[in-house]
């Protein structure tokens, strides 16, 4: 990983002073952090949170960004969500750079759903290579998006982007979204 700073992409909206200052100090320990507060864009959630980083999702991320401090990262969401009850208030979305890029999008009503969810994030990096590895997939993929199942209790692999056409997966084939 680099030693100069890279610069993070922090937006939201429905976020309190204190929630947004506690995320931009963990993250400006390790990076320049921009900030906007925008206007609501998905009228199903009081609160958002999208964070872009400037780094592929991978192992070495975790060991540069530190483990303790993406612990502390998790603390600060699930406290959020705590404090908004278990409807659907909260909506996360961590985007990581690269070849392609990994979204993921936490939207779970639930809060043990939700806590869950974070826990198990960084546990995609070992699947990683096999859902990227599927015969039924596009070529040349540019961007996926993980979304939690309840059901199956599991990060999913549910959008994706190749050939600068967007791809849904429907009862395990990827299907053109219009």
């Amino acid at each position: 990983m680099s030693d100069g700073f890279l610069t993070a992409d922090l937006r939201y909206y429905g976020i309190s002073p204190w929630e947004i200052e506690v995320i931009y100090g963990i993250f400006n320990e390790r990076f320049r952090v921009t900030q906007f507060e925008t206007q609501e864009m998905d009228p199903n959630f009081v609160s958002l949170v999208t964070l872009s980083i400037p780094l592929e999702f991978n192992e070495e991320f975790f060991k540069w960004f530190e483990y303790r401090r993406w612990d502390k990262v998790k603390q600060i969401f699930k406290e959020m969500k705590r404090r908004r009850g278990s409807s659907n208030a909260l909506k996360i979305e961590i985007n990581f750079s690269g070849s392609p890029q990994i979204g993921f999008v936490l939207d779970v009503e639930d809060r043990s759903w939700f806590d869950n969810a974070l826990e198990k994030m960084d546990f995609v990096i070992e699947l990683l290579p096999f859902h990227l590895d599927s015969s039924n997939m596009p070529q040349e993929i540019s961007n996926v998006i993980y979304n939690f199942d309840v059901e199956t209790r599991k990060w999913k692999l549910n959008t994706l982007f190749a050939n600068k056409k967007k791809f849904i997966l429907k009862n395990d084939v990827w299907k053109i979204s219009i």
